[in-house]
C-alpha cells in the first residue's frame, strides 16, 4: 500500500509540473495560479521526502 501511495504522489507531482509548464508558456500567464501550483508541488515534494 505504501508504494501505491508514493506512486500516486509522484503522478500528482508530474501532473502539477505539466500544468505549471503549460501556464508559464501561455502568452499571458496567471501568476496567482502559478504560485498556487508551485505551493501544491512543494507540498507533494515534502510528502514524498517523508516516505
Amino acid at each position: 500500500m505504501e508504494s501505491s501511495h508514493v506512486a500516486a504522489l509522484h503522478a500528482k507531482h508530474q501532473g502539477l509540473e505539466a500544468r505549471l509548464k503549460d501556464e508559464m508558456n501561455r502568452p499571458s500567464p496567471d501568476t496567482a495560479l502559478i504560485q498556487l501550483l508551485k505551493k501544491q508541488k512543494l507540498r507533494l515534494k515534502e510528502a514524498l521526502s517523508l516516505n
